[in-house]
Parts: C-alpha cells; structure tokens; sequence
C-alpha cells in the first residue's frame, strides 16, 4: 500500500506548527517532512524529518536555478519515497514553508506516483483580517521563494486558504464572530476541525488499536483528488461563495450577462479593489468579447488576467477538447444570446458597503445605446486594458 501523504501550509505559522504537532501526537507512525526556504538566500533549503518526540533527520539540498521552491520540489517526491520504504511509517505529513503554495506541492507529489490524502491550510482566524488586508510584497515580508516572486501576503493567504478542502482553525482567543463567520464566507464549502494545542499522551481521539480518529486524522486521512482541486480554482468553473450577511460581515454576489465599458471600469478599479478584503471572480470586456478575465483581489491589489476564451466563442468541435467540469460549468450559466459569457464577482468583508458597490459597478456596464450598437462597435471602444493585460 502506498504511504498516505497529508500537505499541512498556511501563512500563520503558529497554527500550522500546531496543527502538525497535534497529527504527529494522534496518528501513531507518522512523520513530518518540512523544508525551511529562510535560508535560501545562502544558497541552500534545509529539510528536516521529525516525529512526536523530535528531529530524526536533518539535511541541506542546494538551490535550483536560484530558485528556493525548485529546490524543494526536487527533493520533495525522493524523500517521500525514501519514507515510503520504511513500514512503521503511516502517514508522511509534509509541512509547506510558509509562503509555499498547497496547490503546486500536491500536484508534485502526485506526479511522482503517491497519494496525497489531504491537503490542510492550517488557520489563526484572529489573523485573518490582518492578512487579507496586507498588501505587502512576500520580498518585503522576508517570505519570497525565490528572487523573482513578486506575490504578496495577501494574496498568498487567500490562495492558500481557498485551495484546502480542510481548515485547520486554532482555538484562538482572540478571534471574535466577525473573524469566524468572515472564514465562513470566504471559503463555505471547507471542512472545518478546531484544532488544539497538546502533547504527546494527549486523549485526542487516536487512531491506533480500534479507537475513534479524531476529526483532524479523519480530514487527513478523506482522500484527495488533484483535478478536481485545480478546477475548482479555474475562474470559469470555480463554485464562488454565496450571498451572505451575519455578525458584520457581508459576501455580495453580483451576476449581470451586459459587458463591462473598458474605460469606465478601468477607471473605477482603485475603488472596487479597495471596496472588499477579498474579491473574485470572473468578467468580460466589451473591447474583448470572446476573452474569460480573470479577477482576484486582496490586500488592495487586483490581479486581472485572461484565463482562455469563453465557450461561446469556440466552435462545437472544440468543446470535445473540453474538460467534462468545464463544459458543465458553462451549461449552467448559458445565455440564449451571450452564452456563458456573464459579470460574476463576489466580494467579501466586513462592514462591506453593498450598495454603494452595486452602483458602482453597474455604471460600468454598457448603456443601453453603447449595448445596442454591437459587437463590432464594442470592439473599437478604446482598448484601456492592455496595459494590464501585457496584450
């Protein structure tokens, strides 16, 4: 049977340590593999290997290409597979870095033939407001894995945090309603298992001889499916948080199939990315009707990028190309005239102001003159994108 590989990250560094520290103590067997990218700018990545007692290993790896996380990556699926070799190890639990990202490291581990069978994004819900709202670069932070990240914290944080079908949440004392029900609406569809500091002897529900697992273990041990993970990430088939408002925080989802004025949205993007600790979604141009844009937004900065072409505008022989997610996603959101073709943005935050957002945005859309006049017309509205876009 192949070794059962769970991959723990997240930015709160404290949490994830607990949540790694509270496997090790509950699963008998198990041990964490972490690479540490805080000396990368030595030139090396120091991995080490411990279980519920301490360290059993620790060694260097050289960088690759300069390049932190490409190190780790080489060296990742050859110590996992040496671990595999041992039959008293259960479960290997890699612990990310702290900016690494979950999605790259567990698309790694399966390609190099094992089973990854959770991925957990451990989490402070006290700091979650905090993090959102940095728009620091990673650089800046100390938190870059390589010298050409240009990510930041925020950003980072969210991508981490949306990616992981299991929350690992701390039991924070800090953190009030707001900070958890705003975890609610960031990501609803997450399991969430509050996680508690202990120590090894723990009654903390083991798995070994018969005994109940605990929810952690069992969120470690559900299963993984990569595919599906990335998909859920695509911006034309991602399943967008809901319509919500509880304990001062609000998620608005606004839906229109009319496209986007470049210029006036262009010029209302400072306050639509400032408007909400977390944005998303997907959008269309009149300028470019047959591009899918992407819109992710965090900490005060908006990332827009294409992300393919809409459905729409391909020829049916190309959707057999399609993946089966992909097709089904824009069947459910088909137009008669437009097809999958739609505004959808959600915005999440406390103390959102819903309604000024939703005038804002709808005087970015075509009037009814500019709408009336037609592709072709659309095409030639001055193209204010372009520079974004790198077109």
């Amino acid at each position: 049977m192949s070794l059962p590989v769970v991959i723990v990250g997240g930015l709160h560094a404290e949490a994830r340590r607990t949540t790694v520290a509270r496997l090790l103590t509950d699963v008998p067997g198990s041990v964490a593999l972490h690479h540490d990218l805080a000396t990368a700018a030595a030139g090396t990545v120091v991995r080490t290997i411990r279980d519920a007692e301490g360290i059993l290993s620790a060694g260097e790896t050289p960088l690759v290409n300069d390049c932190a996380c490409c190190a780790l990556r080489e060296d990742l699926v050859p110590e996992l597979l040496r671990l595999a070799d041992d039959p008293a190890t259960r479960l290997a639990v890699v612990e990310l870095w702290d900016s690494v990202e979950p999605k790259a490291m567990a698309e790694v581990v399966v390609a190099g033939g094992l089973t990854v069978t959770g991925v957990i994004t451990a989490v402070d819900p006290a700091l979650l407001l905090p993090y959102l709202g940095n728009g620091d670069d990673l650089a800046d932070r100390g938190l870059a894995a390589a010298a050409t990240d240009q990510r930041t914290v925020a950003d980072t944080f969210a991508r981490q945090l949306e990616y992981a079908p299991v929350l690992a949440v701390v039991d924070s004392p800090e953190a009030d309603e707001e900070d958890r029900e705003l975890l609610a609406q960031l990501h609803p569809t997450a399991r969430r298992v509050l996680v508690r500091g202990g120590h090894p002897g723990d009654p903390a529900g083991a798995s070994a001889q018969g005994a109940p697992r605990s929810p952690l273990v069992a969120a470690a041990f559900a299963g993984f499916d990569v595919e599906a993970a990335a998909a859920a990430q695509h911006p034309a088939c991602a399943l967008l948080p809901a319509e919500a408002d509880a304990h001062g925080v609000t998620t608005f989802v606004w839906h229109r199939r009319r496209p986007f004025h470049p210029e006036r949205l262009y010029a209302a993007l400072e306050d639509l990315t400032c408007a909400a600790a977390r944005s998303r979604g997907r959008f269309w141009l009149a300028d470019k009707p047959d591009v899918l844009l992407h819109w992710d937004a965090a900490g005060g900065a908006l990332c827009v990028e294409s992300a393919g072409p809409w459905l729409a505008s391909l020829p049916d022989a190309a959707w057999e190309m399609l993946p089966p997610v992909r097709r089904a996603a824009a069947a459910m959101d088909w137009h008669p005239e437009h097809g999958d073709c739609c505004q959808h943005l959600v915005f999440t935050s406390p103390g959102l102001d819903r309604d000024g957002l939703h005038e804002l945005l709808e005087s970015c859309l075509l009037t009814d003159a500019e709408y009336a006049a037609g592709r072709d017309a659309w095409k030639r509205l001055p193209p204010a994108f372009d520079t974004l876009l790198e077109v």
